[in-house]
């Protein structure tokens, strides 16, 4: 049975572990599609860690989404019933970027301007499409690369627009920046350890509370 729950990933990896739980929408381009008898809106994903307190694999349900403009709140009463089922996790701010933010200045610049803990691709237009439709969201994401840690250009371009991996456009990476082979490796193992984090977090997604 449909719960309502929609639950807004950008990977295919995330969209697997998020499918027990409710109707799963890839990337912001599917959330039109699949707001039809939505009662809540999930962001759910790794993420890159702007507040240097942050460290890899841990789990932040944010308070909202905010950029240079605004701020939208999650839904206060789901938030808390996903702190209470997920105690360790971290609060904090969300914020979105078009692009992955792979250098330490840029994040340093982003957690300057916007006060957010968190940076990824999808939690804006999450919480965009739910003021729309007027139904409440919430963000649970992992940390897969902290504040201090630089992501190499190969591993920028690891995906492709359904979220599965794009093996090609790392191999073609590293041949012309082989240097970057160490560098990709600790990402890959960084995005490990927070997709298990992801894994253990998955059991909390459940409809808002009434």
């Amino acid at each position: 049975m449909d719960s309502g729950l929609v639950i807004v990933v950008g990977l295919a990896r995330e969209a697997r572990i998020a499918a027990p739980r409710g109707r799963v929408a890839i990337g912001a381009a599917a959330l039109p599609g699949a707001l039809a008898g939505a009662l809540g809106l999930v962001s759910f994903g790794i993420c890159g860690a702007l507040d240097p307190a942050l460290a890899v694999g841990d789990l932040v349900v944010a308070d909202g989404v905010v950029d240079t403009r605004e701020r939208l709140a999650a839904d206060p009463a789901w938030t808390a019933a996903l702190r209470s089922a997920l105690p360790r996790s971290r609060p904090g701010l969300a914020t979105g970027s078009g692009a992955i933010v792979g250098s330490v200045a840029d994040k340093a610049t982003l957690r300057r301007a916007t006060g957010a803990a968190i940076v990824d691709m999808e939690t804006h237009a999450v919480a965009m499409a739910a003021r729309h439709a007027g139904v409440p969201f919430v963000v649970v994401r992992a940390v897969s690369d902290s504040a201090a840690h630089a992501l190499p250009r190969a591993a920028q371009a690891g995906f492709k627009a359904d979220g599965e991996p794009d093996v090609g456009a790392v191999l073609v990476g590293l041949l012309r920046r082989p240097w970057e082979l160490p560098a990709l490796v600790r990402t890959a193992l960084d995005a490990e350890n927070a997709f298990k984090s992801l894994s253990r977090a998955a059991a909390a997604l459940t409809p808002p509370p009434l």
